[in-house]
């Protein structure tokens, strides 16, 4: 087990934000319960997957006939959070790997992230995880950060649309090839 785990079992908020500018933001996990909050830093392709993922989780217990749960399709109106990250962000970790899961006993999905630890060359055995984050978010929390966190991936740069890589402020340079 980890030495440090921040765990929040019934968060007040849990979303997925950004700090700076597009083409040079910053992606964040931020929870928050009470006065007690951790961001963890993640790539934007994690932030993507992890909304991908939690979204199929939640759309197979909706088509799972004998699931007692109640999964909603659509975000609930009061769980919509379009605030900015709370301030300051204070990096706890650079989140490696994650973990899914889902716990019939409270109806709740759980994130786990663990830091990304560099390997000694040396090493036969990964080492233990220093510090971990694990949420615990119920299934209506759970849609309302998918669609938070998706709208939050795609508010980046525009798309080429000939190449379909980011345009930059100052420019792009197609990479597509002449016809």
């Amino acid at each position: 087990m980890p030495a440090l785990v921040h765990q929040f079992d019934w968060p007040d908020r849990v979303v997925v934000g950004t700090v700076g500018p597009p083409g040079s933001r910053s992606f964040y996990l931020q929870v928050r319960d009470g006065a007690r909050s951790t961001s963890v830093g993640l790539e934007k392709e994690q932030s993507a997957v992890l909304a991908e993922k939690i979204d199929e989780i939640l759309d197979a217990l909706m088509a799972d006939e004998g699931n007692r749960f109640s999964v909603p399709a659509a975000t609930p109106a009061e769980l919509v959070d379009d605030d900015p990250l709370d301030q300051p962000v204070e990096e706890q970790f650079r989140a490696g790997l994650m973990r899914l899961g889902w716990d019939p006993t409270t109806a709740q999905v759980i994130v786990e992230a663990f830091p990304l630890e560099e390997a000694a060359e040396e090493e036969a055995e990964p080492a233990e995880p220093s510090e971990a984050l694990v949420v615990r978010m119920p299934v209506g929390t759970a849609r309302a950060f998918v669609d938070r966190t998706r709208l939050v991936v795609r508010s980046g740069r525009p798309a080429c649309p000939i190449c379909g890589g980011p345009v930059d402020d100052d420019g792009h340079v197609c990479g597509a090839p002449a016809s």
